[in-house]
């Protein structure tokens, strides 16, 4: 391993690992990365924030459409 794999994931390797999570997607090389330098807790409150936004798209989505569906 070089210098740059002993590194603490940035933000947006951590928004892809909890995107690729959510979803099932995780790559063993990345999960790997996580567990060895990430911090717990980043991951826990980056994965609650993606589920409300996540979430909240969701329910953006389906109001859309039932107003154009005229409901």
């Amino acid at each position: 391993m070089d210098d740059s794999d002993n590194k603490p994931p940035s933000f947006w390797q951590m928004l892809h690992s909890v995107m690729a999570a959510a979803f099932g997607v995780q790559s063993g090389k990345n999960r790997a990365r996580d567990f060895a330098h990430g911090k717990p807790s980043h991951f826990v409150v980056l994965g609650i924030l993606f589920t409300a936004v996540f979430a909240l798209t969701l329910f953006g989505i389906v109001q859309l459409v039932l107003h154009l569906a005229g409901v």
